[in-house]
């Protein structure tokens, strides 16, 4: 108690929580540093590796069709034009079983009124089939797609689709190109810390961008990833983005 005869304990309390205040603030920025220092201690670095790949299976379709007033007239055209679309494919050197025929579709056609409206009458019956080939001869497939539409000069209302290519040892490749892509970033991070006069420790953390497989000399990105089916030679990127430990 003081001369006034006032007790100074309140004072005295809020004396001691600011300089605890105080003490923790500085206890939580010393932590800050120390954490800065250890962030300070390691380098991110983003590295990638390129190949080139040509692709080795193809997958290539086409499709005809047949029109007539009766339905019987318009399949039976349909399956005139299916065998002749097999024996053509036979001679190109396709096999019977590589050759996949689609169920057929029925598209059906109704005369038109003069005020240019669909009446109920049928006019015809258009019938519609598709084939498939899926082959590891590249090659012939892309110049078959070229070349199948020589079937209209049979007499079938024929149309080629482009062939689709894939690459069906991606998995194993995705696997040496993460490899690259990480000696990349390795190489970029020893590259940064020889010119700091420092060097590079132990790998702390890496993480796998997304592949990129696009036609060749092409720019193109995605944040969800590239898989072109459309190239026959393709190039794939692989990115890694890697923490390393930095030593003074």
């Amino acid at each position: 108690m003081n001369e006034n005869g006032k007790n100074n304990s309140p004072l005295i309390i809020v004396a001691l929580i600011l300089a605890l205040g105080l003490v923790l603030s500085a206890y939580v920025a010393g932590g800050s540093i120390v954490k800065a220092k250890e962030a300070g201690n390691s380098i991110s670095i983003t590295g990638s590796a390129k190949k080139q790949i040509k692709s080795d299976l193809a997958v290539w379709n086409g499709s005809f069709s047949a029109d007539a007033p009766v339905m019987t007239d318009a399949y039976a055209r349909l399956q005139e034009s299916q065998a002749k679309v097999r024996t053509y494919l036979q001679g190109k050197g396709i096999a019977d079983k590589d050759i996949v025929f689609s169920s057929i579709n029925t598209n059906i056609k109704y005369v038109m009124l003069p005020n240019g409206q669909s009446s109920n009458q049928v006019d015809s019956y258009e019938l519609y089939q598709s084939v498939e080939i899926k082959s590891k001869d590249v090659d012939k497939i892309t110049l078959l797609s070229r070349e199948a539409t020589d079937l209209i000069n049979q007499g079938v209302e024929f149309q080629s689709n482009p062939p689709q290519y894939f690459y069906t040892k991606i998995a194993n490749l995705k696997i040496e190109m993460l490899s690259l892509a990480t000696k990349d970033a390795m190489k970029r991070a020893e590259q940064i810390a020889v010119n700091t006069n420092s060097r590079v420790g132990a790998l702390r953390s890496a993480r796998m961008g997304v592949f990129q497989i696009t036609p060749l000399y092409s720019n193109e990105v995605s944040d969800y990833g590239i898989n072109d089916t459309s190239s026959l030679d393709k190039e794939i990127t692989a990115v890694m983005t890697c923490e390393f430990q930095i030593i003074k």
